[in-house]
C-alpha cells in the first residue's frame, strides 16, 4: 500500500511539472479544429502591430481581438479560446527555429509561445543574468512601473531588473527596445530616458527631452531608431551623436543635436515628438504621429502623408517595414494600412 501511495504521489507530481509546458488543453473532440483558429474574412479595426515572420506569414496584433495570420490566401485570427495568452498583442517576435512569440501588457511575467501548431504559455524567472547573445530576443514590461525588462535566451525568460538611471529615482516603464548597428540594446523609457546595455555596462541619457519630466511623462521614449549617418532619434526633437571610447569627447559618450524639430516645419509645432519610426531602404526615417498622419524625412525635406477614411483623418499608432521593404500601419480603430509608393491604403485580404 505504501508503495502504491508512493507511486501515485510521483505520478501526480509528474503531471503537474509536465502540465507547464503542454498546451492549453481542450476537453472536448474538438480541441484540434479549435487550435486551428477561427478562419475570418477580413481584420479587425484595432490592429496595433504588424510583423512579416520568416515564411512570409503576417501576423497582426490587436489590443482587442487578439492576433491574425495572413499567408496570402487564408485570413486566421486566434484568441484567448484559442491557447493565446491574452486578446492584447503588443509586441510579436520570432527566434531562430521559426517560433512566434505575442507579449501583452495585460499578461505581465509571461508570454505565449506558437509553434506553428498550437500555443503554450512561457513563465518569466526574476533573474540577474544580463547577457547580450545574438539569439536572444527581448520583450518590454511597459507597464506597473518596475523598471524591468524579459530577455528570453530559448530556455528561460528572464525578467531582469534595470540599475537606476544617475540621480532619478522615478519608478519607470520600458517601452521601447531597439538593437543598434553594433549589437547593443538600448531601452526606452518612461520617464526616465533612454539606458544602453553593450553586454557589461549601461549607460543613460536623461536628458530633458527623453526624461519627459516637463510634460508629466506623458509620452516615453516610445521609439528608437538609428538613422543612415549612425545617429539616434528618440521620438524627440533632438538627434544623439554616440562616441565609442578612442572618440569620446569631453569624457561624454554622447553628444546632443538639434534635429528637424517640428515634423511640420512650425516653430512652435506640437509634432515635435512621434509614436513610432522606421528606416526604409533607402535610409530615409518615417515618423508616424497619433492624428497627424505619417512624415518622411529624406535628410534634406519632409514629405507628409495624411492617411484618410471617408475623407476623415485617422488615429494611427505603429509603422513597421517587412522584408520587402514594404511599410505597414497599424491603428487603433481603422485596421492595417499598406504604402504602395504613393500613399498608404488600407489592407484589404
Amino acid at each position: 500500500m505504501a508503495l502504491n501511495l508512493t507511486f501515485q504521489l510521483f505520478l501526480s507530481i509528474l503531471a503537474l511539472l509536465t502540465s507547464c509546458n503542454e498546451p492549453t488543453a481542450f476537453d472536448n473532440e474538438n480541441s484540434l479544429q479549435r487550435l486551428k483558429g477561427d478562419t475570418v474574412n477580413e481584420l479587425g479595426k484595432n490592429i496595433m502591430v504588424v510583423y512579416q515572420d520568416r515564411k512570409n506569414q503576417f501576423w497582426f496584433g490587436s489590443w482587442e481581438t487578439g492576433v491574425y495570420r495572413y499567408d496570402g490566401n487564408k485570413l486566421v485570427n486566434y484568441t484567448t479560446k484559442h491557447g493565446l495568452l491574452n486578446n492584447r498583442i503588443d509586441e510579436i517576435k520570432e527566434d531562430e527555429l521559426g517560433n512566434i512569440y505575442f507579449s501583452s501588457a495585460n499578461a505581465t511575467s509571461s508570454i505565449s509561445k506558437f509553434n506553428g501548431s498550437y500555443f503554450t504559455t512561457v513563465r518569466a524567472v526574476p533573474s540577474n543574468d544580463w547577457k547580450l547573445l545574438p539569439t536572444d530576443i527581448w520583450f518590454e514590461h511597459s507597464y506597473g512601473n518596475t523598471g524591468k525588462v524579459y530577455r528570453y535566451d530559448g530556455a528561460t525568460l528572464h525578467e531582469l531588473q534595470f540599475p537606476k538611471p544617475p540621480n532619478l529615482s522615478n519608478p519607470f516603464d520600458v517601452y521601447s527596445i531597439y538593437e543598434d548597428n553594433k549589437g547593443c540594446m538600448w531601452f526606452g523609457t518612461n520617464p526616465v530616458g533612454v539606458c544602453r546595455f553593450d553586454g557589461t555596462s549601461y549607460e543613460w541619457i536623461t536628458e530633458e527631452d527623453v526624461t519627459e519630466f516637463r510634460n508629466e511623462g506623458a509620452n516615453g521614449v516610445r521609439s528608437i531608431i538609428q538613422d543612415k549617418n549612425g545617429d539616434f532619434w528618440f521620438n524627440t526633437e533632438f538627434r544623439y551623436r554616440v562616441y565609442d571610447s578612442a572618440t569620446m569627447q569631453s569624457n561624454n559618450w554622447y553628444t546632443r543635436h538639434e534635429s528637424i524639430g517640428g515634423l511640420d516645419g512650425k516653430k512652435n509645432s506640437h509634432l515635435d515628438e512621434y509614436l513610432s519610426s522606421v528606416k526604409d531602404n533607402e535610409g530615409n526615417l518615417w515618423f508616424v504621429t497619433y492624428m497627424d498622419g505619417v512624415w518622411m524625412y529624406d535628410g534634406t525635406k519632409i514629405t507628409h502623408y495624411a492617411i484618410l477614411e471617408d475623407l476623415k483623418e485617422i488615429k494611427l499608432f505603429s509603422i513597421y517595414k517587412d522584408t520587402y521593404g514594404q511599410l505597414w500601419i497599424g491603428t487603433p480603430e481603422n485596421g492595417a494600412w499598406k504604402f504602395n509608393g504613393q500613399r498608404f491604403e488600407k489592407f484589404r485580404r
